[in-house]
C-alpha cells in the first residue's frame, strides 16, 4: 500500500484498537493510523466541519470499521461513506465479533470491501490482523475524488 493512504480506524474497544494497530505495524505497514473509538467522531473527521467531506479529496482512505459501536451502528457508517459522493471508493474493512449471514450479505451489499470476524482467542485475532497487514502492503487504494 503507497505511504500516502491513512487508515481510519473505527473501533471502540481500546484493547482491540491497540492490538489491530500493533499487528498491522508488525506486518511492516507504515501507514499513519487515525484511531477513533465511536461513529460520530469518525464521521465528522470523515465528513469535515461543512459536512461535504471536501477535506479529503484527493486522498487514499482506508477504514477499518467496527460495527458495534457504542453510539451507532457500522453497518450506519458503512452506508454513509459509500453514498457519499468522496468517499465511495475508498476501501471498508469490515472487522467484527459478528458473525451473522444476514449481517456479512448486508455489508456487502452496502459496499464493504472486505469482511472479518474478529477470532475470539487472543492469538488468532493477532494473527488474523498481521495477514491482514500482509494483504494491505500489496493493496491499491485509489484517492478520492
Amino acid at each position: 500500500m503507497a505511504e500516502h493512504v491513512t487508515i481510519i480506524l473505527i473501533e471502540d474497544d481500546e484493547g482491540h484498537a491497540r492490538l489491530i494497530e500493533k499487528n498491522i505495524r508488525r506486518a511492516g505497514v507504515r501507514n499513519e493510523i487515525v484511531a477513533f473509538s465511536d461513529g460520530t467522531s469518525a464521521l465528522a473527521h470523515l465528513f469535515g466541519p461543512d459536512g461535504a467531506g471536501a477535506g479529503h479529496v484527493g486522498q487514499a482512505l482506508l477504514i477499518l470499521l467496527d460495527l458495534n459501536l457504542p453510539d451507532m451502528s457500522g453497518v450506519e457508517i458503512l452506508k454513509r461513506i459509500k453514498e457519499h459522493e468522496h468517499l465511495k471508493r475508498a476501501p471498508v474493512v469490515v472487522l467484527t465479533t459478528t458473525d451473522d449471514q444476514h449481517e456479512i450479505k448486508r455489508c456487502y451489499d452496502l459496499g464493504c470491501n472486505v469482511y472479518i470476524t474478529k477470532p475470539v482467542d487472543y492469538e488468532s485475532f493477532a494473527n488474523s490482523i498481521r495477514q491482514l497487514g500482509l494483504f494491505f502492503s500489496v493493496m491499491q487504494v485509489p484517492e478520492t475524488k
